[in-house]
Parts: structure tokens; sequence; C-alpha cells
């Protein structure tokens, strides 16, 4: 274990003094004991990183004020590229680039992505860049996607943390949905053709 926990990372001098006051301290020391928050990139980590489809960046400008920036994309889009490092390609959007604009004044940057469907969440904090490589976009592109590549970010893990699901609602993807329903709809329609099949032989006697 190293002297400061990787939890130091959220747990400031000013938080660990509002869990003492709210009764919650204890049981964050002890994890600390065991050095704090995940800090390399787990297989249960890049497990879970090859279902998400969403995602949401913050980043925060030289003064300090904060942005959050949705990022998505077909399931697996944000890759594991080593032990500390996340990237992904950043697709064209609305072209106004404060995340990219943050991220030439102030590294810092935040991860927090979320699974409804298993009501499963987890906190990333680290340091982030943009890469204008042509090669790691092409690498990081999703197969098949048809998005139009702008850029690369690369993200470097230095804490993570797995939420509990308290107050995750479930909801399902719409696709997954649809793919269910059709499961169902093609077992119906293989019963009611079986069954019609039946009692046509039992006319039949």
């Amino acid at each position: 274990m190293t002297d400061v926990p990787s939890s130091d990372i959220a747990f400031t001098p000013r938080v660990k003094a509002l869990q003492a006051q709210r009764g919650s301290r204890s049981a964050y020391a002890r994890m600390e004991e065991r050095g704090g928050f995940r800090t390399a990139v787990t297989p249960e980590l890049a497990a879970f990183l090859a279902e998400v489809d969403t995602a949401f960046l913050a980043t925060a400008n030289a003064k300090g004020q904060p942005y959050a920036q949705h990022r998505g994309g077909p399931a697996g889009f944000i890759r594991v590229v080593d032990e500390h490092t996340l990237g992904f390609a950043d697709f064209s959007g609305n072209r106004q680039y404060v995340t990219t604009g943050n991220l030439q004044e102030n590294e810092r940057a935040f991860l927090f992505l979320i699974d409804y469907a298993h009501r499963r969440r987890v906190k990333l904090w680290g340091r982030a860049r943009v890469v204008q490589d042509p090669d790691l976009v092409a690498r990081l592109m999703p197969e098949g996607y048809e998005a139009r590549p702008e850029q690369a970010i690369l993200f470097t893990v230095e804490a993570w943390d797995i939420n509990c699901p308290q107050h995750i609602p479930r909801k399902v993807d719409a696709a997954a949905a649809a793919a269910a329903l059709a499961r169902l709809e093609a077992e119906r329609d293989r019963l009611a053709e079986e069954n019609a099949a039946l009692r046509a032989r039992l006319g039949e006697r």
C-alpha cells in the first residue's frame, strides 16, 4: 500500500471531515487501509466496458468551470489501450469543442459509465488528452459504425470505483427489447401453427 490511498483523488480532507461528521468515515477508512480505489484496468472493468454504449465525460477549463459531455457508440466503443489507458474515437458533433478546449487547458477528467439494464455504474478519475493521429483513430473506430471520427481521446486511469445500484432505474435497450419481442412473436407463431396442425389431425379422426 502507498502512503496516500488512491481514493484521496476524491476524498479530500473536507470530504473526509464530512464523512466523519455524518458517520461513514470508518467504513471508508477500512477501504483506504486496503489501498483505496482500484488504479489499473482489470478484467472486470474490461468486461464492463465491452458492454457499455454510453458514457459521460466531465472536464473543466483553466478557471475550474465544469462541463459534462455525453459520448456514445456501439457497445464496446471505449477500448482498453493498456493497463492504465482507455481510448475512444471522438465523433463529429455540434462542433462547439468545449471538451477539446478544456483538455488543452486542464487535462484532469472524469468518466461516468452506467448500465441501466443491469443497474451498474462505474466512476473513473484520470487525465485525458486529444490525439490527432489517423492511425490511432482508425484503430479505435468501431467497425461498421456510421459516424465520422474527428479525433481520438485517450484517458489515463488514475483511480476507479463501482457504485452501488441504489436508485438506478432499470431500463432496457430498445434494440434488445425489440429482439426479445421478435423472438417471442416467432415462438407464438410457431406454437399457433403447431396447434392448428394438431387440431387438423384431430378433425380428420
